[in-house]
């Protein structure tokens, strides 16, 4: 069956004049997560406030676990790692090293208040920069995040590499993505991953797939595939935000 995502006008999405062009921040040392959060609690009223422009951070953070609202706390079942209580969609992941967070503050009300095409959007976002390496990734209608075939493992097995998680306030959204470069898989044992627990679904990388690269790497293929998607990125802003 075809996924109805798949549908969907994407180009709904693109910026305005209104908007503007989103700025883009990259940061070179992992952030600590809950300065993260309240950074990004801060742009977010003032985007919403119409006092800054929309912003996509793309950073790392030392290891961690986050649960989101629908996270369960049976599914941590070896807290090695700080867990954090996050606020957005979705249940439990890890976040580290070797792994490319963006986090994406758009104001949809704006663009399109839209929340399950905005999901969409991202999906689609990911989609495109994997593609830039020959990485099929796709969607799942039963599963949320981007999914790559393992022939190799047997018949029906898939692999997430990617994550989504959203919150918005005001229609402004925020938290948002990650894409698991060259990160320590291992770590992903130590909880059932978005609350997927079938063994034919596991957790896999770009690295894990055959794809040597670095994070910069990366982001240059999702800041083609953003635009493509949601429209053009200003220049790189300085840290502060």
């Amino acid at each position: 069956m075809v996924n109805d995502r798949q549908s969907l006008d994407l180009t709904a999405f693109a910026r305005t004049a209104e908007t503007g062009a989103p700025e883009w921040r990259v940061s070179d040392a992992p952030v600590p997560y809950l300065e993260a959060i309240a950074a990004m609690e801060g742009r977010v009223a003032e985007i919403a406030a119409h006092r800054a422009p929309e912003l996509v951070w793309l950073l790392e953070h030392p290891s961690l676990y986050t649960s989101g609202t629908s996270g369960k706390a049976a599914d941590l079942l070896d807290p090695r790692f700080p867990m954090f209580d996050s606020g957005r969609g979705g249940q439990l992941t890890y976040h580290g090293p070797g792994q490319r967070v963006a986090y994406v503050m758009l104001d949809l009300k704006r663009r399109r208040p839209d929340v399950r095409a905005y999901v969409a959007g991202l999906e689609q976002w990911i989609i495109r920069t994997l593609a830039a390496f020959n990485v099929r990734g796709e969607r799942r209608e039963d599963r949320v995040g981007v999914w790559v075939a393992r022939p190799d493992k047997g018949a029906g097995f898939e692999d997430k590499i990617a994550a989504i998680g959203v919150r918005l306030r005001r229609w402004v959204s925020f938290h948002g993505i990650s894409i698991n470069v060259e990160p320590d898989l291992t770590h992903f044992a130590a909880i059932v991953p978005c609350g997927v627990a079938d063994p034919r679904y596991g957790v896999t990388s770009l690295a894990d797939l055959g794809h040597t690269l670095t994070t910069a790497d990366l982001d240059v293929a999702l800041k083609q595939a953003f635009e493509e998607v949601f429209g053009a990125v200003k220049q790189r802003l300085p840290e502060a935000i």
